[in-house]
């Protein structure tokens, strides 16, 4: 196998006596008497040492130069005679405000170098330039002061300038850079070489660019004002306050002539009339003719030496630190879509990107009316700054906000100590910048209050900047005074609260009017705590969905902009409704289960024997006639369609969770609940994807959930359960069929009654028999299946007196002493037996109850008043007879899933929107919530089948 591999070398591994070859990107040897380039592509001759010929890279040849000419040209092709010394590198050197001449004017080498003397005297007033080589102008201010190019005492040098000492001057500036974060003060060499030169300059001179650089060392300082500093603000503000005669610019009484804007004042309360008292003088509008939803935002830069540089359109992505496409870095500023960018960069790239700072002031552009561009500034609030304790800008008090103007992206200048051309020892960074665009109250043609950017600056020791990193963010967020909306959820929550209350109470009630008791105790004062449970549950879903809902309309289908979404921060009153509802619910649906997994059913067989048949007695060798058995098979049948009913829906609970999930995540209702101002249902990949929002998140699934439930109900009520399948009213026939009666009590002195009376008188028949009579049935040549003559009433509520419940208590008492200590046992039958009896005699009682046979514990048949309905009570109650109220619908299935697809697909929402918010994941949400309905559902028919063998007698091992 071939390799392909090389050694990584790079020019600053090569050493002085190699250069780095490119054609094979590897160090190469220098020859005799040379060392490497200033580049490291190519080598030069040592000092002392000329040049004889270079073809480029180590193709050099050298000569030693003789002794009386021992200096080396510029060039390095010559040598030359040196009079004044030689510079490390070989070559002649001159004093100051001297330069060195080689060359005559005709380019004929010189034998011995001169060193020509700079004219400084009036008329010429020249100085050597940095790079000695040529004569130029001294600076003026050594001009104006000296009348020479020398700034003698008692003048004042300073940054290359001189000053008069007489003059006046600011207070020597403090050239420190205070850095918070670490605790860290620093002398910093930029400060120390231009604070006070660009102060002087600003005072005397009004120098543009002096005042520009005074301002970026005042922002670099943090804006921290103080009265007892003489930092780069202190001086600033000095300038400031005695400068107040040349007037200000555009009006702005903050803005002085030659100075830059750097604040908005320090009066108390300032803050809040900047961002609320006026108006920005345009509006925006999402759709339409008029539609404006561009923010054109853009700065005013310069650089640390108070050079204005350009004006720059931040749809460049020049606040981004983060790398994005231009496209999406363009969404940051279309109105109503929540930007959100944010990322970890290299402490490395930061030095290689950011080695110079720029300083922005920010501004919005608008169209004022008359075809003129007019820009709106915008206040910074800096979250580092500190002003005498007074004012802080942290936290939601506006009033304690000082409002800045300037800011910067990195500085990596002012952390320099004493060395320009070294690294910095500490850089800052703008790990979080925020503009916030706040909508007026009660606005309805999309007017804003003037944006806000807030800037957090990070400290970063340098230590090892390959290995160091830093996470940074930029976002732009739109926002509006919730307080209106947060008072009406708050009315609401309270009024409907108050309504559940009542509710509760009437609940309550109704449940100790069906137990039979009048006494308030603590089991009561339990049950109204799981019942309001339950009613405050439902309060906190419908304000909850109402509020998803609203947003979800009033956001996305708005044309002039009247509302803006809750920011995350305000949503979480929110969430917590929703957890709230969640958790209420959960106790409900807990003690729905309970309440159907513990109810007293019981299936009255009506059939009698058909005839005689022989039998012999076992001991007594004799043969003695009996009564022909009943078949038990019909009783069987009929619990075993009980138990297949127990957890029927009315809707199909699998497709209703893979439809909301389609209609998500497939067809694209979950773009809905992004936090931006498309009602599109689709996005392109390239596009900006704004972050979620809880809100409409929970308010486009909870939406998805009901109208598709609401579908279904629909659905199965009028077409599968009439012409195809109702499970509910096929047990009702069934039973009828079977001439079985379904006795049950969800109380103690209530419950339910389906009368499975056959009308036929038997049902143990054969199949031509059978057809017969449901022919006869179907042709109304019987009767009717009634409880009473000449009615086709078969479900009843029952409201039982208390001795009739004293009765069916003691005779049920034997079904389970089975399960007592064998002493309660009766010794003469064992316990099948005694089952067997006690069973015969339910059946028995529960008959003759039925064909009024006891007068002492008779029923009435009766409607139920509608207040009685609506209320969900009994005004009456059974003392001395029993109430059979007429059911017009089929309400024993309030005892089964069926009846409370309600509170069950309420919990399913609430399950799917928690696990959602959790997680931020529809599929996931989805997935769970299927299983946690399985879950019920398997622990509800496994408990479920178990109380019914317990209740009836009917061997578990027969429920299939």
């Amino acid at each position: 196998a071939r390799g392909f591999s090389v050694p990584l070398q790079r020019p600053a591994d090569c050493g002085a006596d190699r250069y780095f070859d490119s054609s094979r990107l590897a160090c190469a040897p220098c020859g005799a008497h040379q060392r490497q380039s200033s580049g490291g592509s190519s080598c030069v001759c040592e000092p002392g040492y000329r040049m004889v010929s270079s073809n480029g890279g180590f193709s050099v040849t050298c000569e030693k130069c003789p002794e009386n000419m021992s200096g080396v040209t510029q060039d390095g092709w010559n040598c030359i005679t040196c009079p004044k010394g030689l510079t490390s590198k070989g070559n002649c050197k001159c004093p100051n405000n001297e330069i060195l001449v080689e060359r005559s004017i005709d380019g004929i080498l010189l034998s011995e170098a001169l060193c020509m003397h700079c004219n400084g005297s009036e008329l010429s007033f020249s100085a050597s330039d940095a790079s000695g080589s040529r004569c130029v102008r001294c600076e003026k201010t050594f001009i104006q002061v000296s009348k020479s190019c020398d700034c003698n005492s008692p003048n004042i040098l300073t940054g290359g300038l001189c000053f008069l000492a007489s003059e006046g001057l600011p207070p020597k500036g403090v050239a420190t850079v205070r850095f918070a974060e670490l605790g860290v003060t620093l002398t910093s060499a930029w400060f120390l070489k231009n604070l006070q030169s660009s102060a002087f300059a600003c005072w005397l001179y009004s120098n543009l660019t002096a005042c520009q650089a005074l301002g970026n060392m005042c922002v670099m300082n943090m804006n921290s004002l103080s009265s007892s500093s003489t930092d780069a603000c202190g001086l600033f503000q000095y300038i400031f306050v005695s400068t107040a005669r040349v007037g200000i610019v555009h009006s702005i009484p903050y803005w002085r002539h030659n100075l830059p804007w750097l604040y908005y004042g320090d009066q108390p309360g300032l803050a809040s009339q900047v961002l609320e008292k006026n108006h920005f003088p345009t509006t925006f509008s999402f759709k339409g003719t008029d539609k404006d939803v561009k923010l054109q935002f853009i700065a005013a830069s310069f650089d640390a030496a108070g050079n204005f540089l350009k004006w720059q359109s931040l749809e460049g992505g020049i606040l981004q630190l983060c790398p994005d496409t231009q496209t999406k870095l363009n969404a940051a500023f279309a109105f109503g879509t929540t930007y959100q960018q944010s990322c970890k960069i290299s402490v490395s790239k930061i030095l290689l990107d950011f080695a110079n700072p720029v300083f922005y002031d920010l501004f919005l552009e608008y169209n004022g009316g008359n075809g003129q561009q007019h820009l709106w500034a915008v206040p910074v609030l800096n979250l580092n700054l500190q002003y005498n304790e007074k004012f802080v800008n942290q936290g939601s008090n506006v009033n304690n906000w000082l409002l800045t103007r300037r800011f910067f992206l990195v500085d990596a200048l002012s952390g320099k100590e004493n060395d320009l051309g070294k690294p910095p020892r500490v850089i800052r960074i703008a790990s979080k910048i925020t503009i916030s665009i706040r909508l007026v109250s009660h606005t309805q043609r999309g007017t804003i209050y003037p944006p806000l950017i807030t800037v957090a600056y990070t400290d970063v020791l340098i230590q090892n900047p390959e290995t160091q990193s830093v996470m940074v963010s930029f976002s732009v967020s739109y926002e509006m005074n919730q307080s209106e909306a947060q008072i009406q959820t708050d009315i609401a929550l309270g009024v409907l609260g108050g309504l559940a209350v009542l509710w509760s109470l009437l609940k309550t009630a109704g449940w100790k009017r069906r137990t039979g008791s009048s006494i308030i105790d603590l089991q009561t004062v339990f049950k109204f705590l799981l019942f309001y449970a339950g009613d405050l549950s439902n309060v906190f879903f419908i304000v909850t969905v109402g509020t998803g809902i609203y947003w979800l309309v009033f956001f996305k289908a708005q044309q002039f902009v009247s509302v803006l979404l809750p920011l995350p921060s305000q949503e979480e009153d929110f969430v917590t409704y929703i957890a709230c509802a969640f958790s209420l619910k959960a106790l409900q649906f807990l003690h729905l289960l309970v309440s159907q997994l513990t109810i007293d059913i019981f299936f009255i067989d009506w059939e009698r024997p058909k005839g005689k048949v022989l039998k012999a007695v076992e001991g007594e060798g004799v043969i003695k006639s009996a009564a022909a058995p009943v078949s038990i098979w019909r009783t069987y049948f009929i619990a075993n369609e009980w138990n297949e009913i127990q957890t029927v829906r009315k809707i199909n609970p699998l497709f209703q969770v893979l439809a909301v999930l389609f209609f998500l995540e497939v067809v694209g209702f979950s773009n809905l609940a992004l936090m931006d101002a498309s009602s599109s249902l689709t996005r392109s990949s390239e596009s900006y994807v704004a972050p979620w929002s809880r809100i409409l998140r929970f308010g486009v699934s909870a939406a998805l959930w009901v109208a598709i439930a609401i579908l279904q109900v629909i659905f199965f009520a009028v077409f599968y359960e009439r012409f195809v399948e109702d499970k509910i009213s096929q047990f009702v026939d069934l039973c009828c069929v079977s001439n079985i009666s379904v006795f049950l009590l969800s109380h103690n002195c209530f419950g339910h009654y389906i009368h499975g009376r056959s009308v036929h008188g038997h049902a143990d028949t054969n199949m031509e028999e059978m057809n017969m009579n449901l022919k006869r049935e179907a042709e109304n040549l019987c009767s009717q299946r009634g409880l009473l003559p000449n009615t086709d009433g078969q479900t009843f509520q029952i409201s039982i007196s208390r001795k009739m419940r004293l009765h069916y208590d003691w005779i049920h008492e034997t079904l389970t002493r089975k399960r007592g200590p064998a002493r309660l046992l009766d010794s003469s039958a064992n316990t099948f037996e005694q089952s067997t009896r006690a069973y015969n005699a339910m059946n028995k009682f529960l008959s003759s109850f039925i064909d009024h046979v006891h007068k002492e514990m008779d029923y009435i048949v009766k409607d139920k008043l509608l207040l009685e309905r609506l209320l969900g009570m009994e005004f009456m109650e059974p003392i001395d007879k029993s109430i059979f109220y007429n059911d017009e619908g089929h309400s024993f299935s309030d005892v089964l899933y069926y009846g409370n697809e309600t509170t069950l697909l309420i919990f399913d929402i609430l399950f799917f929107s928690v696990v959602d918010l959790a997680s931020q994941s529809f599929v996931l949400a989805a997935i769970l919530t299927y299983l946690q309905q399985e879950i019920f559902r398997f622990i509800r028919n496994t408990l479920g089948q178990k109380n019914l063998a317990s209740k009836t007698l009917v061997d578990q091992r027969f429920l299939i």
